[in-house]
């Protein structure tokens, strides 16, 4: 098996690659957590999807093909150019939220609203108000992060950030973990449908 070998890439991704090169972008994630994302999402029809740190749009790329008619998806990040380039490649699609917000304000205003599945590549939902959004989490929805092996990007002391969110999950009763040492370190949880 060729795990590298990626057969079903969404269309508009080699250009929001180049773009991501053209502008210099410096933290795209790769195609395996787009891959597995997909995946997921094939999984749930119709889910209500967050994704937390847009970026340029990459992942967002893969979600969306996963996604069915009756999907929703909304995705936030603080970046105004980043976003105005994320809305360029699929302000069109109706069943896409765009939202150019502090993530950390956005989540404490939506704690009431509910997903199937968050994608949180960003500080907040990862790092901060993480919390929250696992509460946003319906049961047999899916919480995933990347990032969790040692990036070049890292600032100094970022490892003890992850060995305490990483801490915090395994603690959580109401999700079950797996961490996989693959692509840029993936940790994805489920809620568990306790009563």
């Amino acid at each position: 098996m060729q795990e590298a070998n990626i057969k079903d890439i969404p269309d508009i991704y080699p250009e929001i690659q180049r773009k991501s090169e053209e502008i210099g972008f410096t933290m795209p994630s790769d195609m395996f957590i787009g891959s597995l994302l997909k995946t997921l999402i094939h999984s749930k029809p119709g889910a209500q999807i967050l994704e937390l740190g847009t970026g340029i749009g990459l992942s967002l790329s893969w979600m969306i093909a996963g996604m069915d008619e009756d999907a929703h998806l909304i995705t936030v990040d603080n970046d105004p150019k980043l976003i105005a380039i994320a809305k360029d490649y699929f302000g069109e699609d109706k069943r896409v939220e765009i939202i150019c917000e502090d993530g950390t304000e956005w989540i404490k205003k939506q704690k009431d609203t509910k997903y199937d599945l968050v994608f949180a590549d960003a500080w907040p939902g990862k790092y901060s108000e993480i919390d929250v959004i696992l509460e946003m989490i319906n049961p047999g929805g899916f919480y995933i992060i990347d990032d969790m092996t040692s990036q070049p990007n890292w600032p100094k002391g970022h490892d003890k950030n992850v060995e305490q969110l990483v801490g915090y999950l395994e603690g959580r009763a109401d999700f079950s973990i797996t961490k996989m040492n693959w692509s840029s370190g993936i940790i994805i949880a489920v809620k568990k449908n306790i009563n």
